[in-house]
């Protein structure tokens, strides 16, 4: 089984990786909702 600090430091790694995704995906649909308006015009 993993020890404690092991399972503190997987979860701060899996919240940075949210955090991370997260902010992606809103710069992707922002990214992409600019190119479909340059195109449509």
């Amino acid at each position: 089984m993993a020890s404690e600090q092991e399972m503190k430091a997987a979860q701060e790694t899996y919240s940075g990786f949210l955090s991370l995704f997260k902010v992606g995906a809103i710069i992707t649909i922002a990214v992409t909702a600019f190119v479909v308006l340059l195109l449509a015009s």
